[in-house]
């Protein structure tokens, strides 16, 4: 299997908030922002393997600020790190002013996929080789967020997680 840049799995999708996507408040609805990060995010890990990928979790989601009816937002997806059949993507949500045309990050979330065959099986995925400082920074997080989500879900021991381990044994 040949390895991939983020370059390669990039996603870009654009939306515009209509009404019936927002709140009584005229803001986006969570909801519908996680589905549009995570439509965007699939096809992302989609290019990584071209494989059919499921959803297996959703990381991190921080919802910095409202996004208001009428917004133009651009949703990013790369994919950060490939594993053995998973890969983690990081999405970036930026809203566009619509007088300026300038984009400001408003969101940001971390999604998990793996490749699947037919019958729901895992399959094995491409290395992921960053190239930009940002790639670096988010590939080498990537094996401490999984470790971190593994101890959480009572499917590794603390004292397995070697890359959070040395992360604790550096600082002290």
């Amino acid at each position: 299997m040949k390895s991939k840049t983020a370059k390669e799995t990039s996603t870009i999708t654009t939306e515009i908030v209509l009404p019936n996507d927002t709140n009584t408040l005229g803001n986006l609805m969570g909801g519908r922002l996680l589905h549009w990060m995570d439509v965007c995010a699939a096809i992302s890990a989609h290019r990584h393997c071209k494989r059919v990928v499921v959803t297996a979790s959703v990381n991190n989601v921080a919802f910095t600020q409202p996004i208001r009816l009428a917004s133009i937002i651009t949703i990013e997806a790369k994919v950060s790190r490939a594993f053995t059949s998973s890969m983690e993507v990081f999405i970036d949500v930026w809203v566009e002013d619509p007088v300026t045309s300038e984009r400001t990050k408003c969101n940001e979330a971390i999604y998990t996929f793996v490749a699947v065959d037919q019958n729901g099986s895992p399959l094995p995925v491409p290395e992921m080789v960053p190239e930009t400082d940002e790639e670096i920074k988010r590939y080498e997080g990537a094996l401490r967020r999984k470790q971190l989500s593994l101890i959480l879900a009572g499917k590794m021991k603390p004292e397995d997680a070697s890359e959070l381990k040395a992360l604790f044994l550096k600082n002290s």
